[in-house]
């Protein structure tokens, strides 16, 4: 059961009370207005190993993600509309590969405390534009809208959100069918094989994007998208490059959440805030990821250069005290990231990455209280 059960309660019941709290629709859209909430919004991602543990911990069933976010208070609910239509591309179960509907291959990994599934095969390295015209990809058609009201419905106190990190991106997705080394090369070259493949995934997101945003008749409040721009270091392409092949599509993305009255909010990995002037110029309306490892994204770096002017969201690392510290250090680790991030509102508290199955149960759970305790304005 859990630990802090006094926090429980309150999460379970303090939206709804009616004596004043924000909801969390409420919370997460006053954030993104770079405005304080109440309480910093929360939310959460994690590999199957910690979500599983995390589960046991607040003694849940173990298919029951719902009931962990609301027992970690996460005010954020995913939207989306399922793909119904026919398998396009077939498994290869003789070598343990798992492809999805793009054609993207995927083998099972193990490492010591589980396991993940990591990209391979790279089916379209080097396709000519004629091999990349007739590559089977989803129809528009074959998405099921019927159920997003109603879902969107159900969840009508949360922030909904549609989209993820790995919405209308361009150098990961398409690095998954030609490799991460082919599509910078040919990017940088203006490939036709490379330039159609990223406008025929772009077009078909796109229209998926705005039939569920029909569907969901005014009840969405966020489009996340994202594009993963630095290493460690420094960015991973020039400000030439992105201005030419990634900026288009994500202004397309941004104008039509515009049109729709939805927040827009871009996933950003590694050394990145780079680029935050361009995304503030096109009207992004928040950062996501903050990893504070990586060079100039240092929360007090950030919060003081782009703070106002965009919302941010993450910033707890996956690689500091939650994976290799104790409770206690994780706690005070969480504690000085609000304490930075937090004054002025436009903070949204969330691990950098999935949490990893290498973090102790006890340090997630350390991370969500601290959360809670001292992310009240």
């Amino acid at each position: 059961m859990c630990r802090f059960w006094v926090d429980c309660r309150l999460y379970r019941g303090r939206a709804r009370d009616g004596m004043g709290s924000m909801n969390s629709k409420e919370r997460v859209l006053t954030a993104l207005a770079t405005q304080e909430p109440d309480r910093v919004p929360i939310n959460y991602y994690a590999n199957p190993g910690i979500d599983l543990r995390l589960k046991k911990h607040f003694g849940l069933k173990h298919d029951d993600g719902e009931g962990l976010l609301k027992a970690i208070g996460v005010d954020f609910r995913d939207i989306r509309a399922p793909y119904r239509g026919p398998k396009l591309h077939a498994d290869i179960p003789e070598r343990g590969v798992k492809v999805d509907d793009w054609g993207v291959h995927t083998m099972w990994v193990k490492h010591s405390s589980g396991g993940y599934w990591d990209f391979c095969d790279f089916p379209l390295k080097g396709a000519t534009e004629e091999k990349v015209a007739a590559w089977p990809m989803p129809s528009p058609d074959d998405f099921d809208y019927s159920g997003i009201e109603a879902r969107c419905k159900e969840r009508e106190d949360y922030a909904l959100v549609l989209g993820d990190a790995g919405m209308g991106d361009i150098l990961n997705s398409t690095g998954f069918l030609m490799s991460p080394e082919q599509t910078l090369m040919d990017l940088v070259s203006d490939e036709p094989g490379v330039l159609l493949l990223i406008n025929r995934r772009i077009d078909i997101l796109l229209e998926v994007v705005a039939r569920t945003i029909e569907a969901a008749k005014g009840r969405l409040d966020i489009l996340w998208v994202g594009e993963d721009l630095g290493t460690q270091q420094k960015p991973m392409i020039s400000m030439d490059l992105y201005r030419r092949r990634i900026r288009p599509f994500q202004e397309k993305f941004v104008a039509l959440a515009k049109a729709n009255d939805l927040k827009t909010v871009i996933h950003t990995c590694g050394s990145s805030s780079w680029a935050y002037e361009e995304f503030i110029e096109m009207g992004i309306d928040a950062v996501d990821t903050l990893q504070p490892e990586a060079v100039n994204m240092a929360p007090a770096y950030l919060k003081k250069t782009f703070g106002g002017r965009l919302a941010f969201h993450g910033c707890i690392s996956t690689a500091g005290p939650v994976a290799s510290g104790t409770a206690a250090e994780t706690t005070a680790y969480c504690r000085e990231i609000l304490e930075i991030m937090m004054p002025g509102g436009g903070y949204g508290f969330s691990p950098t990455h999935c949490l990893q199955d290498n973090s102790p149960t006890e340090n997630v759970v350390a991370m969500y209280e601290a959360a809670h305790r001292y992310g009240r304005y």
